[in-house]
């Protein structure tokens, strides 16, 4: 559905997008992850035709972005991250408005109006003025107004914020139901966003894509592994050394505990294929230190996630 060969935008002497290429596939919910900064947005503004792209090319829907904009643009559903509103106006009168923007016929604007209001939770401000309204009710609006033409392909940059976490919960509720019904593109920093709503995520820093996978396959990829986490009370560098012996383990990483006999925190990593806990336990009650608590911690999201653009900035400096 969307397809990006090579994309590059250069301002100046930037290169804010760095030959970056991608597939999205029909129907998919798709996160488009990276920090502040790292050519998201500027790549979600070529998808949807707002930016010329320096090189490079993508196509949505097999519609090409450069010489196909206006079909591209009637397929497309975009939320920028700051929604343009026209705020003197009514909810009501913005959405009928865009709706003949659209060409949209009288009986099929008021139809879809009614839809994405109440998908949108917007009916009970739909005759207040714009300009009146919050900023998370603000966002809503522009949802709605990205989902009023029932477009093929949702584009949404950063969709939640600006809204109180129950209305965060609303909308990753929304984007996922919507899902299959439409494909969507969803750029956000935040992780718990990715890992609710998507089924794939692309990692982009510094305008170069990092990685792309499923989120359990990013967990899972050979720069992640779980670590068991061990609290005893013992002389710190005596455990750390007894731990370091238990086959299977490929690390230890004190995190707490440095005077003898203090309680001590430990973050083992263990070795492929291996799962310590039975050993460690073992060790630390034969050594006589007192056993707090030992427990299997999955790797997560966002431990990828600093590693991957940890390792980029580096690359860079």
């Amino acid at each position: 559905m969307i397809s990006v060969s090579q994309l590059t935008k250069v301002y100046g002497q930037t290169l804010a997008v760095d030959h970056i290429s991608f597939e999205v596939a029909q129907g998919q919910i798709v996160g488009f992850l990276g920090p502040n900064g790292a050519g998201k947005s500027t790549t979600l503004r070529m998808l949807t035709c707002y930016l010329p792209p320096t090189s490079g090319g993508a196509s949505v829907d097999g519609l090409d972005i450069f010489h196909q904009s206006e079909q591209v643009r009637s397929i497309l559903g975009y939320l920028p991250e700051n929604v343009p509103l026209y705020t003197e106006m009514k909810v009501h009168e913005y959405l009928d408005f865009r709706g003949r923007l659209r060409r949209m016929d009288r009986s099929t604007r008021r139809r879809r109006m009614g839809y994405v209001m109440d998908r949108c939770w917007l009916k009970s401000v739909e005759h207040k003025t714009i300009g009146h309204l919050s900023k998370g009710y603000r966002q809503r609006v522009g949802l709605a107004d990205a989902l009023l033409h029932d477009p093929k392909v949702l584009i949404l940059d950063e969709p939640t914020v600006g809204l109180d976490p129950t209305q965060i919960r609303e909308t990753r509720k929304l984007i996922a139901d919507l899902g299959g019904d439409h494909t969507l593109l969803l750029s956000t920093h935040i992780l718990p966003e990715v890992e609710a709503v998507c089924g794939r995520v692309i990692v982009i820093s510094g305008g170069k894509i990092v990685a792309q996978g499923s989120p359990d396959e990013l967990r899972n990829s050979r720069k992640m592994s779980a670590r068991v986490l061990v609290e005893c009370r013992g002389p710190a560098r005596e455990v750390e050394q007894a731990l370091a012996r238990v086959s299977g383990v490929g690390g230890v990483e004190l995190l707490d505990g440095q005077s003898d006999h203090s309680m001590v925190t430990a973050a083992l990593r263990p070795k492929e294929g291996y799962d310590i806990r039975e050993e460690v336990a073992r060790t630390i009650i034969q050594h006589g230190w007192p056993l707090r608590e030992i427990r299997l911690e999955h790797a997560t999201l966002e431990e990828f996630f600093v590693q991957g653009t940890a390792n980029q900035a580096m690359g860079r400096a």
